[in-house]
């Protein structure tokens, strides 16, 4: 779970997707040629012998072919057809090629290919206050066609504006980066976590769009220009002071080992204040700057 919680709650959806009925289309619109073929010939013998009964029943077979034909419809891979009877939802057909439905249908098309969202650089402040500026990319498929065309407006548009929102939201709920020892999720070390939580977030926000999140990343993550030198500086202060310590460290345990060494040894014995001046010594060559000038001692380490 996430440290914060996605406090977004949607309407249920009032139209849900269902399979349309609809036929093959090949075969109806070999009818459909046949009709019109034969209500032509019979149109042009009708007025040959001046029969008004074969050119009503011209007239009517070709009416029934071009109704016929009326009905359908291509689909292409990747595309549904949302189809709508007199204002009412009727079905949606996701079976791609030449298919045939109600003549009297309106068919949208609604595309269920995989997209893509880039969100425009964001300034906002994090958990902090501090400006920083935030862009995402959000990768998304539409699921649910009814709900896409007849729940909301636009829900191309509606996924944008929701993706900037949680985006925006999650930029707010998390700092930049994490000073202290406690730790903690940070934009900037906590990716996984951050893109697991925007990710869930925009998926609750796009639900009643009938829009599926498949994966989101942040792309583009700074400090706001006005405070992005001074951010620079304290980040390089935190390593310099880092890196004094692990000289610290390194330092005291080889003069600890000196020491130790030149006891065993029995090279040289020497009184606590003489080691006092070594230690300092040691610590001023081995944690300096620059390299240490030698000087000789000719006489005793007493003068």
């Amino acid at each position: 779970m996430t440290d914060v919680d996605v406090m977004v709650e949607m309407p249920k959806p009032k139209v849900t997707e269902r399979p349309a009925r609809d036929l093959n289309g090949w075969p109806v619109l070999g009818l459909s040629f046949v009709l019109v073929v034969v209500a032509v010939v019979l149109f042009i013998v009708g007025i040959s012998q001046e029969n008004l009964a074969l050119i009503i029943v011209a007239a009517v077979l070709f009416v029934a072919g071009v109704i016929l034909a009326a009905g359908l419809t291509a689909v292409a891979p990747g595309r549904a057809r949302v189809l709508q009877i007199l204002g009412r939802y009727a079905g949606t057909i996701r079976t791609d090629g030449l298919r045939w439905v109600n003549p009297i249908s309106v068919r949208h098309p609604v595309s269920t290919r995989i997209r893509n969202h880039e969100t425009a650089v964001a300034k906002v402040n994090d958990a902090d206050g501090n400006p920083i500026e935030i862009a995402a990319v959000v990768v998304w498929q539409v699921e649910d066609t009814a709900q896409a065309m007849f729940e909301v407006d636009d829900f191309v548009e509606f996924v944008a504006i929701q993706t900037e929102t949680a985006v925006r939201h999650i930029a707010n709920s998390y700092p930049y980066d994490v000073h202290t020892d406690e730790g903690g999720l940070s934009l900037r070390d906590s990716t996984d976590e951050i893109t697991e939580t925007l990710s869930t977030e925009i998926g609750v926000r796009v639900q009643a769009a009938g829009v599926h999140v498949i994966e989101s990343r942040i792309t583009h993550l700074a400090y706001a220009p006005e405070i992005a030198h001074a951010m620079l500086r304290r980040q390089q202060a935190g390593a310099i002071v880092a890196a004094r310590q692990r000289i610290v460290e390194g330092a005291v345990g080889m003069v600890e080992l000196a020491l130790d060494r030149l006891s065993d040894h029995n090279v040289v014995e020497l009184d606590e204040e003489r080691k006092a001046t070594m230690v300092s010594n040691l610590l001023v060559v081995l944690c300096g700057d620059r390299d240490a000038q030698p000087v000789v001692n000719a006489g005793s380490l007493y003068q």
